[in-house]
């Protein structure tokens, strides 16, 4: 009975508890409210049963009452006010869309209007003022065409009147084969009619008629060619003794019928010959009609009369004896003066005699429009283009042509598209003020759901627990969300794993400092079934020793990318790259069974793509980059995974595995994929025992002891990789012929080529471009085609290249201008030169072991890493480079010594006969005989390339590296000192050399500034040159050996064929030694102490002391190695060639 009384009295406390809150605050939430009435409704119900039972009950009935109204004021008062607020807001966004859709589809609308406007307005400027231009050019040609006619006729008239003895007036002339001078002369002006007039005084007329019956026969002559007419007519009369006027005589015409026209009472030829008479200049006269000469219903266009002066001689005061007439139409000037498809425009011609015609010049095609008024639309009259037509006539009458655009010229490049443009704006905003009415309508009613809910629930709390209570709730529910999220990176084991590899890294490293926590499980798990594949690159090392660190993260970028593609692709998961290795496994987080099958698979596509990567880079990052080879390794076991913790956290695998897998890879052959006897039989057990082959020596592992492994042999690998699978290490370096695949040969020089030209044209472009910055001059082709005349070797007046060598070449004053090579794109012409050019090179190197095309693009390669690597360590470079152009001798503001540099790199060894000069001057051969004996290889190696770029072929390719003879003979200077620099035997050079390094670093020596810079620049080019020419024993000890081989196999063949007289072999450990302590060694110092090339002056030298260690330590076993191979390589040649 307590209980069930108590009850309603808790109830009630609670609703009067929540009525007397909202007394106090009239601005409690619509939350609080809707709470309040809920709870004073349940209220209201357990005092009725109260009531039942008691009579004590009015003042419980009044507070609900109280409760009921405040509640039902707060729903009619608040709530509204709220709502209001909210579509106001509503209102005001929704406005600003519609007004921010309507400024900007009206802005796109006159933006691209405007656009429109202004490439018609362009394009018919264009238009008119080639109308104009072409049409002037056209009457010009014309008047030079009639003038030539007249000075033609002169020399006609001087020589009859020569042969005739003066027995006739001077303009009484028969033209020698008139239907070919006068018919040239009115096809090339188009004109309707040309006709040449004496003049005939009325003392001379009986002469003029006894002339003409004696030279009628002309007129049959010329009717069966043109059918034209001449002649005296019968109507004429003899006039009186004082008459002088122009006679027709010679006349050619369009009239195709035939008939005899009466040209002599022609107005506008009498009118004309009068003005021609007084101002002696070939006069453009009246404008006139067709029906002036020909009937009327044959042409509508109108024509002019052009007037030329004929003179007795060629004096300056010689006599006007005859006239050429000749009628042109004025559409002749317009007509294929402007391309196909160009719209129509309107010319209007004015003259200040009061002619006024109109003619629509479509395309090439011109019509006349009007022959007495200006028709054309005035709404253009402000684009009219107003210029002077034939303004060098010497007629009273001035000419202007206008130049108007049509409708049809202005609808072409204007549209509705501006208009189209605006709607789409404007739909795309409806669409979006739509979308956003939706969505809220969608957002408001789910808003409405929540807070139904969370008044329920509010009522609820309300009524069973005090103030403290809800308050400590809340804080619970809090903290209990901060659990899930501190949790959700504590999961171990799999599910941990999975969730560490399939959610965001950054997320978890966001959270990393609760996921490290005391109490906290690691992230990690076991798989007892998986296959670890490790990747190595082989002969990375040394490679990368000879590229620029761009180079090297590109090839690393471009393989391991695509390995990612492969792995996302066959379901592998890649675990990390660890320096040129790459590392990944199948069989987690997912197990799977056929994991071995996956990565086998995985592994072959990868050494494909591998092969495939290479050959395509090789264009961008130089030679023997496809010589780069895979490594591959794979061995199935179990392994540990999980989340290394800390400041970078990493998936790692740990175990006996992963170990094994690294001596599997390690243990390998570049291209091979060498597998594991547990991996083998796992694949043997799935069918895949036609993959394997067995390798035929077992394998000693550090700390695995002996092995036996396998490799993989999948049919469908890589050409390079179909090798006889069991053949041993040992057997390999015993093949018997080394016979070079020509087409892969050929393949790989064309791509060395290809690499060569990107090299040269990039520098070429950086030429361009600061030519093109400081607006060089140019000078005239002529002058530098005799240089580079004078230049080749048969018209070098004897001189040989040795003596051109200079102390000193001036290299040009800082370039303040900015310039950027890759804004310029080089001609179609000039790249095919370039490329011809290295290709034929190409083809001119002997097939020496070393001094071969390979060998001269490593020396490139060097070159252009050097020059690249030129900086100025703590020189501030915002003064435009001023400094760093002090600081490095002025080489690196001009690119014409870096072109030199690279030329020279390219040609220094062409045709190289494989000996030394010396054995070239003891066998007396030619060229010794031609260099007198001095760096008898180097000289005739530039002067075959220097020659062979003089050709005519690369003319263009010439105007892009120099345009000024200043430039020719700077880059030929270059050129000459980097080759001959290679020359590294004649003490005379070397002796040189040695002075001008001493004369110029020696801070004791005493020389201006500019002196001193030129000598230093000078020098460090040479250095340059030539330690890029050794940079062999300047890199990593393998790409050391690999050229010291190559070159002791070249000098021990020259041995075998009698043109060395000690074997090689029994000098090459102690002259190695000798060439590291005095030329190496010093030169690499000489390179740090210039201070100019940074960090590689350090590297070369590090590389140099180390080669020379190692050689110190292995290098009579290396002799002993290379000696026994040479001689195998021999015999086994030999064998080859009896057996063929």
């Amino acid at each position: 009975m307590m209980i069930s009384q108590s009850a309603p009295n808790i109830s009630a406390y609670s609703a009067a508890g929540s009525l007397s809150k909202g007394k106090e605050t009239d601005t409690s939430s619509d939350l609080q409210d809707e709470g309040a009435s809920d709870l004073s409704s349940s209220s209201q119900n357990n005092s009725s049963s109260a009531e039942s039972s008691s009579t004590n009950s009015p003042h419980s009935s009044s507070n609900d009452s109280s409760s009921g109204r405040r509640s039902h004021f707060n729903k009619l008062f608040f709530k509204p006010r709220e709502d209001l607020q909210i579509t106001g807001v509503r209102c005001i966004f929704l406005t600003l869309l519609l007004a921010t859709a309507i400024g900007l589809g009206v802005a796109i609308f006159y933006s691209t209007t405007a656009k429109e406007t202004s490439t018609f307005h362009v394009n018919f400027q264009n238009a008119a003022m080639q109308a104009q231009k072409t049409s002037n050019q056209n009457v010009l040609n014309v008047f030079e065409s009639l003038e030539t006619l007249s000075k033609t006729t002169t020399t006609f008239i001087m020589q009859e009147h020569k042969q005739n003895n003066g027995t006739y007036p001077l303009g009484f002339v028969t033209l020698l084969d008139t239907e070919h001078h006068m018919g040239r002369a009115r096809e090339d002006s188009q004109a309707y009619v040309l006709t040449y007039a004496p003049i005939v005084e009325g003392k001379d007329y009986d002469l003029w008629t006894q002339y003409v019956n004696e030279n009628l026969q002309w007129i049959n002559e010329a009717w069966k060619v043109y059918n034209n007419v001449g002649g005296v007519s019968e109507k004429e009369q003899s006039p009186s003794i004082d008459l002088v006027e122009p006679r027709i005589w010679t006349v050619t015409s369009l009239d195709e019928d035939g008939n005899e026209i009466d040209y002599d009472s022609n107005i506008f030829f009498r009118a004309s010959a009068e003005t021609v008479q007084v101002s002696r200049q070939t006069t453009l006269r009246d404008i006139c009609t067709p029906s002036a000469f020909f009937d009327p219903s044959k042409s509508s266009n109108i024509e002019f009369v052009v007037t030329l002066p004929v003179f007795g001689n060629f004096e300056e005061d010689a006599p006007i004896v005859g006239h050429y007439f000749t009628v042109i139409p004025w559409f002749a000037f317009f007509e294929n003066k402007l391309p196909t498809g160009t719209p129509p425009i309107n010319a209007v011609i004015k003259s200040s005699c009061g002619h006024t015609f109109t003619f629509l010049i479509d395309g090439p095609d011109a019509a006349i429009t009007s022959q007495d008024e200006d028709v054309h639309d005035h709404s253009y009259d402000n684009l009219a283009v107003n210029k002077p037509f034939a303004a060098f006539s010497s007629d009273s009458c001035e000419y202007h042509l206008f130049v108007y655009p049509t409708s049809e010229f202005e609808d072409y490049y204007t549209s509705n598209e501006p208009l189209y443009y605006m709607l789409i704006v404007l739909a795309v905003f409806v669409a979006t003020c739509v979308s956003f009415l939706i969505f809220d309508c969608l957002v408001s009613r789910q808003q409405k759901t929540l807070l139904v809910n969370a008044r329920k629930q509010n009522a609820l709390v309300s009524s069973l627990f005090p103030k403290s209570i809800q308050k400590k709730l809340m804080e619970d529910m809090e903290e209990e969300e901060k659990d899930k999220t501190k949790t959700k990176w504590n999961k171990s084991g799999t599910a941990g794993l999975r969730s560490y590899l399939n959610e965001d890294l950054l997320d978890f490293k966001n959270n990393k400092n609760d996921a490290e926590g005391p109490g906290v499980k690691p992230i990690a798990d076991l798989f007892p079934e998986t296959t670890i594949m490790f990747a190595d690159i082989a002969g990375f090392t040394a490679w990368s020793s000879t590229r620029e660190p761009s180079q090297v993260f590109t090839l690393l970028e471009g393989v391991y990318h695509d390995f990612d593609l492969i792995a996302k692709r066959r379901r592998v998961f890649k675990v990390e790259v660890v320096g040129d290795c790459y590392v990944a496994v199948a069989g987690l987080p997912d197990p799977r069974p056929d994991h071995a099958i996956v990565m086998a698979k995985f592994a072959n596509d990868c050494l494909k793509r591998m092969h495939e990567v290479t050959k395509k880079l090789e264009v961008e990052l130089g030679p023997d980059t496809t010589e780069l080879g895979l490594r591959v390794g794979l061995h199935s076991g179990p392994v540990v995974a999980g989340v290394l913790r800390g400041d970078k956290s990493r998936f790692q695998l740990f175990g006996d595995t992963m170990n094994t897998t690294s001596r599997i890879e390690s243990t390998g052959v570049a291209n091979r994929i060498h597998i594991s006897q547990t991996t083998a039989n796992l694949l043997i057990a799935a069918g895949k025992e036609k993959w394997i082959i067995p390798r035929e020596e077992k394998i000693t592992a550090k700390g695995k002891g002996e092995l036996t492994t396998f490799f993989l042999n999948m049919q469908d690998r890589h050409g390079d990789e179909k090798e006889n699978g069991s053949i041993s290490e040992a057997d390999k370096n015993l093949l018997a012929v080394d016979i070079v695949d020509m087409t892969a040969a050929e393949e790989k020089r064309n791509r060395t080529a290809e690499w060569t030209v990107e090299v040269m044209s990039s520098v070429l472009k950086t030429m361009v471009a600061k030519r093109n910055a400081l607006k060089s001059n140019v000078d005239p082709v002529d002058r530098i085609a005799l240089l580079e005349a004078d230049s080749l070797s048969q018209n070098s007046d004897k001189k040989t290249i040795i003596s051109e060598v200079a102390t000193c070449i001036v290299l040009p004053a800082h370039c303040s201008e900015q310039f950027d090579g890759d804004t310029v794109k080089l001609n179609d012409v000039i790249m095919d030169e370039l490329r011809n050019y290295v290709q034929t090179i190409a083809s001119l190197y002997n097939n020496n072991p070393f001094h071969n095309f390979d060998h001269a693009n490593h020396v490139v390669m060097s070159v252009n890493k050097l020059l690249s690597r030129i900086i100025a360590p703590d020189i501030d470079t915002d003064d435009n480079g001023k400094k760093l152009h002090d600081h490095t001798y002025g080489i690196t503001s001009d690119p014409l010594t870096w072109f030199a540099c690279v030329f020279s790199a390219l040609i220094h060894d062409v045709d190289h006969p494989g000996v030394p000069n010396a054995q070239l001057v003891k066998e007396g051969a030619p060229i010794a005989t031609l260099y007198d004996a001095k760096s008898v290889a180097e000289q005739n190696s530039f002067d075959i390339a220097w020659d062979l770029l003089m050709e005519p072929t690369y003319k263009n390719l010439r105007r892009a590296i120099y345009v000024t003879e200043v430039e020719f003979k700077r880059f030929r200077q270059l050129v000459v000192n980097g080759v001959m620099a290679t020359d590294i035997v004649d003490k005379d050079l070397k002796n040189l050399r040695n002075s001008r390094w001493d004369a110029a670093f020696d801070e004791k020596t005493e020389e201006s500034e500019s002196i001193g810079h030129t000598l230093k620049a000078t020098i460090i080019i040479e250095h340059l040159i030539q330690a890029s020419d050794v940079a062999h024993t300047m890199q990593h000890w393998h790409i050391y050996r690999r050229w010291n081989e190559r070159f002791f196999m070249e000098c021990y063949q020259a041995y075998l064929d009698g043109r060395a007289d000690v074997n090689p072999a029994k000098t090459w450990y102690k002259g190695e030694l000798g060439f590291f302590d005095f030329y190496i060694i010093p030169l690499a110092k000489k390179l740090k102490e210039c201070g100019v090339f940074g960090v590689s002056s350090d590297e070369y030298l590090s590389y140099a002391l180390q080669n020379r260690k190692e050689w110190e330590e292995r290098g009579e076993g290396l002799v002993k190695e290379m000696a026994r191979d040479a001689r195998r390589k021999d015999l086994a040649a030999q064998r080859f060639a009896l057996k063929n």
